[in-house]
């Protein structure tokens, strides 16, 4: 459960949340919805959970004021896919086209998004199955199973039984992002932690790991403008 707290003139509303686990304040803006959280140690009084959020209220405007607007899929529009701004078209044929730059879907505008999202969605898997697969072979390790998700907060995980998840959404990022979170994932295969050694290897399968976490950091929040 959770209480909503407004702070400033207008209003900003602020969901908090109580966690027995948190151990100290956390504030975040959510990429999809942009709702404000504030996660507070379960015993922290509304007071002082007020006055931490007051005091983070520019922050919070300014961050607001730099989310995305959302982006419904239609026909004549447009979408990211591998960095790029890609046309979508009404197309004939079942399968979907892409060709010079126009990406033509079969059926009405209003399956647009479903289809849309189905054929990101297969094209991610492809495309972080492969690298993964690749990266896995380069550091001695297998690879359990891939899933992918529409996940908010991260955009891979590992499991210590070799599982790895992906957010299907990387698929609009640009080909190298995508590759350095597939090998930021698989070098979780040996190291389940962030750590130098952690960073060592994942520099040695992806020596250009920096830039592309730089243009995640910079850029992700664009990703997931798109309502599907």
């Amino acid at each position: 459960m959770s209480e909503i707290i407004q702070i400033g003139q207008p209003p900003i509303e602020v969901h908090l949340r109580r966690s027995q686990r948190a151990r100290r304040f956390s504030l975040r803006i959510s990429n999809s919805s942009g709702i404000v959280s504030l996660t507070v140690p379960k015993r922290a009084s509304a007071k002082v959970a007020i006055g931490f959020a007051q005091d983070q209220e520019v922050w919070l405007r300014r961050n607001l004021e730099k989310r995305p607007e959302q982006v419904m899929p239609v026909f004549g529009g447009s979408i990211l896919l591998d960095g790029r701004s890609v046309t979508l078209a009404q197309g004939s044929q079942r399968s979907p086209v892409l060709q010079d730059g126009v990406l033509s879907l079969y059926g009405h505008e209003e399956a647009l998004a479903a289809r849309l999202r189905g054929y990101l969605k297969t094209l991610a898997r492809e495309r972080l199955l492969a690298a993964s697969e690749q990266y896995a072979r380069a550091i001695g390790r297998d690879i359990s199973r891939i899933t992918l998700r529409d996940t908010r907060s991260r955009w891979g995980s590992c499991t210590s039984e070799g599982n790895l998840m992906f957010s299907w959404r990387l698929v609009m990022a640009p080909r190298p992002v995508q590759d350095y979170v597939a090998a930021h994932e698989v070098c979780h295969l040996i190291e389940m932690n962030h750590s130098a050694a952690y960073w060592q290897l994942v520099e040695s399968i992806y020596p250009d790991y920096q830039n592309q976490r730089n243009w995640l950091k910079t850029n992700g929040a664009m990703l997931h403008r798109y309502v599907f």
